[in-house]
């Protein structure tokens, strides 16, 4: 498998202090650096990023060297994009950040101002597009707006600014998840399969087995539950010679929480995202787990929430890796990033079936990991999935993730609202 160029474009070490003679006074206008500072982090074309920055208040405290507060990822198409000429009041692409005090909007009907520090911009040149690790800033720069009255800078902003290679793989679904559709991958417009994906929607046969993880019974008494209730959903990731190498399936049903016709956070429903175990030929290894429920809103979401099992035990400890929300009409993205999801993350994330070196799946190191971008309610949903080239040591490991991204896509047809039950007497009436 041969992956897609992508640069992680990372902006970390935030601090920003005071020099000279406005540490003790207001000259530099600034008045309220003991309120919270953040910064907005601009690129053209890209959702503006937010932060905060912590402030330096002494000659002896220091910013933290290993903190990235916001990451941006360019395909080959973004770059070129960027290094193209702008319009005439701005002919060159920037990354722009623009530091403020206070918080913005307001508070009881009363506006809270939100003051200007300074900007600090750094304009997108052709190193951007080599390919290669290079830092473009580290360390202290003056932004106030009153460097040139005093003669020293009336705020200085300390940041690091790193272009790093990010190859990914990219994967797509042919068809909806539920049409048990071919995965292929993507190289420009080149589409190779990889894998097949099979879905369904019975029990699992007596000499599956996947029956093991299976605790509850259906019988044809239970049918008018089954109405309030979507269970049984299984799909499982084939490779090309046709042997399963990854599965995911309903856990605990889809159900309506009590009072209302849709799956609330109360009462999530959960898939098992497993892969065969080496150790025991025929048998499922648990590896992480899907909750998903619908957030009810003046736009529905559907929130999805990952956890890594550790060890394997599915009852045991757990990671959590990801809580997204995605949009129930539209669509939209979940995805595993250390660096967009602030997560404790101490522990390393199994690779599913490799020579054992476990290391390779680590969210220690930070950044990317997968994302998987699905359609909304009743649209034709056929997931897109990027992976990082760093997470992958075999094509098993792959695999688990399509595993996962049919969970997600699936997930957003399984919290749909439920219809509501007749009343036994209305149904006779006339």
């Amino acid at each position: 498998m041969d992956p897609q160029a992508f640069i992680r474009l990372s902006i970390g070490s935030l601090g920003l202090r005071l020099s000279g003679t406005t540490l003790n006074g207001t000259k530099s206008g600034i008045s309220a650096l003991s309120s919270p500072c953040v910064c907005e982090i601009r690129l053209r074309g890209f959702p503006v990023q937010t932060s905060s920055v912590p402030f330096i208040s002494s000659p002896e405290a220091t910013v933290d060297n290993y903190n990235v507060a916001s990451s941006f990822y360019l395909e080959e198409s973004d770059l070129k994009t960027l290094l193209e000429p702008g319009c005439f009041y701005a002919p060159h692409a920037c990354l722009e950040i623009v530091v403020f005090t206070g918080h913005k909007g307001g508070h009881c009907g009363v506006g809270i101002r939100r003051q200007q520090v300074g900007t600090f911009k750094l304009e997108v040149g052709p190193e951007w597009g080599d390919g290669k690790p290079v830092t473009l800033f580290n360390g202290w720069i003056g932004i106030g707006k009153n460097k040139q009255d005093t003669g020293k800078p009336g705020a200085e902003l300390h940041l690091r600014v790193k272009l790093d290679p990010d190859p990914r793989y990219v994967f797509q679904f042919e068809d909806k998840t539920k049409l048990s559709p071919q995965i292929v991958q993507l190289q420009g417009n080149i589409k190779q399969p990889i894998f097949s994906c099979k879905f369904s929607q019975d029990r699992v046969s007596p000499v599956d087995p996947l029956n093991n993880f299976w605790s509850t019974s259906v019988d044809g008494s239970e049918l008018d539950v089954e109405k309030r209730e979507r269970k049984g959903w299984k799909v499982k990731i084939h490779d090309l010679s046709g042997s399963a190498v990854a599965a995911a399936f309903i856990t605990t049903p889809f159900v309506p929480s009590t009072g209302c016709d849709w799956v609330a956070k109360s009462n999530p429903g959960a898939w098992l995202i497993v892969h065969p175990d080496v150790c025991r030929p025929g048998c499922w290894q648990p590896w992480g787990k899907l909750e998903a429920w619908r957030e009810r809103g003046i736009r529905d979401t559907i929130c999805c929430r990952f956890h890594l099992l550790s060890e394997g035990q599915e009852n045991g400890g757990d990671l959590l890796m990801s809580e997204i929300l995605i949009s129930a009409e539209k669509g939209g993205e979940f995805y595993i990033d250390t660096d967009r999801q602030v997560r404790a993350a101490t522990s390393p994330l199994p690779s599913p079936r490799s020579s054992g070196d476990f290391a390779a799946l680590s969210p220690v190191a930070g950044g990317f990991v997968m994302s998987c971008r699905v359609q909304g309610d009743g649209k034709c949903s056929k997931p897109l999935v990027q992976l990082a080239m760093r997470h992958v040591t075999c094509v098993e490991d792959a695999a688990i993730f399509m595993a996962l991204a049919a969970a997600v896509d699936l997930s957003i047809e399984a919290c749909r609202p439920f219809r509501r039950r007749l009343r036994r007497s209305s149904r006779h009436s006339w």
